[in-house]
């Protein structure tokens, strides 16, 4: 019995790239398999990353209430949430609903530099701004906070004298398409023995 995942994605999809191809690579042996990818922007590019790997690609509305996105789930029978990319606030219901099965990926090492208005570029002239030494990648659970569930998996990535912006978020890119897959591989094992185990 292989998880079911729902990827939700709204921008160009390069972590949901990743683990398109992480999941492809796995074969017959991978514990899930994407079978949604889902956007709040209907034109988002990984909605085209996900039709050219022949998944089902779907828009929908983000709000508070997040009744669309539950049925959207729902419809698909999807068993595990993983984020890449998505910039909406997921709903409370979703969140209850799919309690510990929701991940995220984060371009920082949580807990600093998380919370509201905290991604992208913002995050990494943040880091640089602070002096700090060390950034890195942060896969979690996602709870009712922004970046505050708990800590799957961190991977430190070390701030170069020279680091723009531009250059660090390039090298915490790359940590995020390689630590990203295996983690929800990981969380996708662990969910299918016990989606087993309650057969």
């Amino acid at each position: 019995m292989t998880v079911r995942i729902a990827v939700l994605a709204s921008g160009r999809g390069t972590n949901l790239q990743a683990l398109i191809d992480h999941f492809s690579h796995l074969g017959a042996h991978s514990p899930a398999t994407i079978e949604l990818v889902a956007s709040n922007r209907e034109n988002a590019p990984a909605l085209d990353r996900a039709r050219n790997a022949s998944i089902a690609a779907e828009s929908f509305t983000a709000n508070d209430e997040g009744s669309e996105l539950l049925e959207l789930l729902a419809r698909y029978r999807i068993e595990l949430v993983v984020l890449a990319g998505y910039m909406k606030r997921i709903p409370p219901s979703v969140v209850s609903e799919f309690h510990g099965r929701i991940v995220n990926v984060h371009p920082g090492l949580l807990p600093e530099f998380g919370g509201a208005g905290m991604y992208g570029a913002k995050v990494h002239q943040a880091v640089l701004a602070s002096g700090a030494l060390m950034t890195g990648v942060t896969v979690h659970l996602v709870d009712d906070e922004f970046d505050h569930g708990p800590v799957v998996a961190q991977w430190r990535v070390k701030v170069r004298d020279d680091d723009t912006a531009e250059t660090l978020a390039a090298r915490v890119l790359e940590v995020e398409h390689a630590i990203y897959p295996k983690a929800v591989e990981m969380i996708a094992s662990l969910n299918q023995r016990k989606l087993s185990a309650d057969f």
